[in-house]
């Protein structure tokens, strides 16, 4: 069954709220076996708000929107759906006596305007609001063409329509049917590559014609595969998915480094519990992003930091403790290595070395920004181009920097085990 997402407000069209309502709706949807294939966004105007309605209606079995359901004046999902599907407003007593019932616990008159609330397109079931004035509306939507669609409003209060969901929809869907069919999804993140080069090692796995599907994007210098698989049972999907990972790991090999919302540090960390090792880190201009991101769940694995904003403010932890040449940036950033090792006295010391800022008209490919990770019996260096936006430069750097201590940490496992 295909569902649609629709979003209501002035405050959504003009982007000065995100719309998570909508992404919230379709994971949902999804769970339940609805393919969701629109979302769409309309602000508060009737007319707009009607036509969008009416172009639902006529596409989607499903039909879930949030917002519009208060009494103000801009308020306009009940009026735009009974003139979509040509029915009249009316007045629902048990949805009026729930608002005044609300006001009453909460000790306040209720203004007149409230009862716009109780108003629903007739033949309109109501789905119940603890929480708030603004019950929902769930309506039987009849097509020309002889078919029928199922319009839920919901309010766009989150708390209030995820609670709604809860307590209503989703039992009154499974009732629906939808549970006869199951859409599951799988994330493999990925590093090291770029969006291109991971589909050429896979190119018949991101066919759109493929069972399962296999999507990719990529987000602040990650690349992550989005396996999505559809059949009559939880089993059949999982068969899907779990054989796609397979193939996916032995395509990329360690490209490949974790699932759903699992990030590269947290790959890390989990290496060097299992090590039984310590790590420590040292950032140039970098503003501390791969100290930030290793120290977030406060794990003793990871040491510390130090963070500087360019070569000068670091080079004391250099002083007295290593002799190498540091004329060059390769040279320079394994002393770094070393020298953080030293002083937090941990297995392993990691380091960037400093970034070439620039505009983006200047970025070159010509440009490195250099790495090293240091342990006990040798230092490991990695150089990249830094030609990539500025906007991500740190985030790019962070995670390649993190990504050379787990591969290093990867080898050491294997190597003990």
């Amino acid at each position: 069954m295909n569902a649609e997402v629709l979003a209501i407000g002035d405050e959504i069209t003009s982007g000065q709220l995100l719309d998570t309502n909508s992404q919230w709706l379709s994971q949902r949807l999804g769970e339940l076996g609805f393919r969701t294939l629109f979302h769409s966004t309309v602000g508060d105007e009737l007319q707009p708000c009607i036509d969008t309605f009416r172009r639902a209606i006529d596409r989607a079995d499903l039909i879930v929107s949030t917002g519009g359901l208060g009494p103000t004046a801009d308020d306009l999902t009940r009026e735009a759906l009974a003139a979509a599907v040509g029915r009249p407003l009316v007045t629902m007593p048990e949805a009026l006596e729930h608002i005044r019932q609300l006001f009453a616990r909460r000790k306040r008159e209720m203004p007149q305007r409230n009862e716009l609330q109780a108003l629903f397109p007739q033949g309109s079931r109501m789905v119940p609001n603890a929480n708030g004035t603004a019950p929902g509306i769930d309506l039987n939507c009849p097509r020309a063409d002889g078919g029928n669609c199922r319009f839920i409003a919901l309010p766009g209060v989150p708390a209030e329509m995820r609670d709604m969901w809860q307590g209503y929809v989703l039992e009154a869907l499974q009732g629906m049917g939808a549970g006869g069919r199951f859409i599951r999804r799988r994330n493999i993140k990925c590093f090291g590559a770029g969006e291109s080069q991971i589909e050429s090692l896979m190119p018949e796995l991101i066919r759109r014609d493929r069972i399962p599907r296999v999507g990719i994007n990529a987000s602040r210098a990650t690349i992550i595969l989005r396996i999505v698989a559809e059949g009559s049972s939880e089993a059949e999907c999982r068969e899907q998915i779990d054989a796609t990972v397979a193939e996916i790991h032995r395509r990329l090999g360690n490209l490949a480094f974790g699932e759903g919302d699992e990030e590269l540090p947290d790959v890390v960390l989990r290496l060097l519990r299992r090590l039984d090792q310590t790590l420590s880190s040292a950032e140039i201009a970098t503003g501390g992003m791969a100290a930030q991101w290793l120290a977030k769940g406060h794990d003793s694995h990871y040491l510390g930091g130090l963070v500087a904003v360019d070569d000068a403010c670091m080079a004391r932890l250099l002083d007295g403790v290593s002799t190498t040449d540091l004329s060059s940036p390769e040279n320079h950033v394994r002393a770094l290595a070393v020298a953080c090792r030293v002083h937090f006295q941990t297995d392993y010391g990691l380091a960037i070395g400093s970034l070439p800022f620039r505009s983006e008209s200047e970025l070159s490919e010509a440009a490195h920004v250099h790495f090293a990770f240091a342990s006990a019996d040798e230092v490991r260096t990695l150089q990249v181009s830094s030609g990539i936006h500025p906007d991500i430069l740190m985030d790019y750097c962070a995670k390649h920097a993190i990504n050379l201590a787990r591969l290093a940490l990867m080898e050491k496992l294997h190597a003990s085990a």
